[in-house]
């Protein structure tokens, strides 16, 4: 596995240590990636996004949707089955599982909805109005603003 140095962006970065340190994380892991439950990440809007997982064989009650410590976690448990039943195959996966997404910041769960086996999460990027790019105006020296005032009298 290849080795990463962060060394350069702590040098010319100041505040970007939990993203160096999420890179670091996700490229050291050694633990194979999750492929069950399958989903998709799609942006809707410029500040809107859509989590869609694949969750047949799920009831509403079967399934958790969590934000907790910066991460949205979907979880599912199948209850058990109190009928016994005798599959030939059984090719639909019911099995639990915990899948988690880190949320960037000012990112906020806006609601989920179960539908035809499909689990959608919509998430929005809300921006702080003391983040927002405001615009400065530029103060005009004091002698002007004093001759502003002068020559208004004048006209009245």
């Amino acid at each position: 596995m290849r080795q990463y140095d962060f060394a350069p962006l702590y040098r010319a970065t100041v505040g970007f240590d939990q993203l160096a340190e999420m890179m670091d994380r996700v490229l050291t892991s050694d633990a194979p990636q999750q492929g069950y439950p399958p989903y998709n990440i799609e942006k809707t809007a410029d500040d809107a996004y859509r989590i869609s997982i694949a969750v047949a064989g799920f009831a509403d009650q079967d399934l958790s949707v969590e934000v907790k410590e910066g991460a949205l976690v979907v979880s599912a448990r199948k209850a058990d089955d109190t009928e016994s039943r005798a599959y030939l195959h059984r090719g639909i996966a019911t099995r639990a599982f915990e899948r988690r997404f880190h949320l960037a910041d000012h990112v906020r769960v806006i609601g989920a909805s179960h539908e035809n086996g499909m689990l959608h999460i919509d998430l929005a990027r809300e921006i702080p109005e003391a983040l927002k790019p405001r615009r400065i105006e530029i103060a005009k020296p004091q002698a002007a603003i004093a001759k502003d005032v002068v020559e208004s009298d004048k006209v009245n």
